[in-house]
């Protein structure tokens, strides 16, 4: 029987002390000999079916990993591509809650309407910011900047008190916490994080009903039959959350199919265990420095005010973290070991 630490073993060899996932995480050996393959597809002018199989695959993988009907899960290439999906979908003149300082790409398409009433609240005021009148609530389940933990339940619970919808983006979060997707209206992640995916891959959660939403970006893979939607509208769109497909960058796909399979074989709860022991062990061995982290508890992201300008240095050391608005942000996932949190201690220490 495989062990955690054998299957990680097998298949990340890292050339540095790698602790930044939060921006993009490291291929497991599986994913990129998928690639090699996809490319081999492509240059010898082979048929690409095996690549829309690998499509349909990572989305039953993600279905799982969600906990919901695999006809829920619509397949495309950014979180920002969705949410403004989501944001054409609302009246004019409806309220969006937002955290302050929330990713991007989570809020940037509903100040692009201009005609929307967009308002952003400290992430520790979300749920009770929630008021009549309020249409949709958007967060990430984690911050970027931070590792902060929405209270996704509160939340839920304020959204249907007030009969608004959510919008939660767990690109920063998906393996070390439940995705719960059935929680929420709509619940979108990048895979190229905490998924362990090449970039150019998304998923979308809908409701059964779609959620009022309306497919502005379908084309023909989002057909019922897509073969024959080639040409002209599509006449019948697809019956499942498919009909919010965009076209699907392939050897993307192709990887993550068995990046998501390794995730899978790991098991989020072991996943879970592994990366908050070390992010916890970072943090004891910021209080011996005397050094104090943005409050994050059980966040596997920890930042660190004061020492964003040591990226650099840590850098040239081999060791991967980012700078964010001065912070030093270092986030731990399922490759990495104690080791590497003592080593970039070590180095903090100098």
């Amino acid at each position: 029987m495989e062990t955690f630490e054998n299957l990680v073993r097998a298949e990340f060899t890292p050339k540095n002390t790698f602790l930044n996932t939060a921006s993009s995480g490291i291929l497991p050996a599986r994913a990129v000999t998928a690639l090699s393959e996809a490319v081999r597809l492509r240059t010898e002018g082979l048929a690409l079916d095996p690549l829309f199989e690998d499509v349909e695959a990572a989305r039953a993988s993600f279905a799982r990993l969600a906990g919901v009907p695999v006809g829920r899960v619509a397949a495309g290439s950014s979180v920002a591509a969705y949410t403004g999906l989501v944001a054409a979908s609302l009246p004019q003149g409806a309220e969006v809650l937002t955290a302050e300082d929330d990713f991007t790409s989570v809020v940037n398409p509903f100040h692009a309407r201009g005609d929307l009433k967009v308002r952003a609240v400290p992430l520790e005021r979300l749920a009770e910011s929630v008021r009549p009148g309020t249409a949709l609530v958007a967060v990430s389940s984690a911050q970027s900047a931070d590792g902060r933990i929405a209270d996704l339940p509160a939340l839920r619970e304020a959204a249907r008190a007030h009969g608004a919808r959510t919008y939660v983006d767990v690109s920063q979060s998906a393996t070390w916490l439940p995705v719960e997707a059935d929680s929420h209206d709509y619940t979108v992640s990048v895979c190229y994080k905490w998924l362990l995916g090449p970039h150019g891959a998304s998923f979308l959660v809908v409701p059964e009903d779609f959620g009022a939403l309306t497919p502005i970006l379908a084309g023909w893979v989002a057909g019922e039959n897509p073969w024959d939607s080639c040409y002209g509208p599509v006449v019948e769109l697809a019956h499942s959350a498919r009909r919010f497909d965009l076209p699907p960058a392939l050897f993307s796909y192709a990887g993550l199919r068995h990046s998501l399979a390794l995730v899978e074989e790991l098991g989020v709860d072991a996943i879970r265990a592994h990366d908050l022991a070390l992010a916890d062990r970072f943090r004891a061995g910021l209080a011996d420095l005397g050094r104090a982290p943005l409050p994050s508890p059980g966040s596997a992201i920890v930042s660190v005010p004061g020492l964003g300008d040591r990226q650099p240095e840590l850098a040239r050391a081999g060791i991967m973290v980012s700078n964010r608005a001065g912070n030093l942000r270092a986030s731990f996932h399922l490759y990495n070991t104690p080791a590497d949190v003592d080593r970039l201690l070590d180095v903090l220490s100098a």
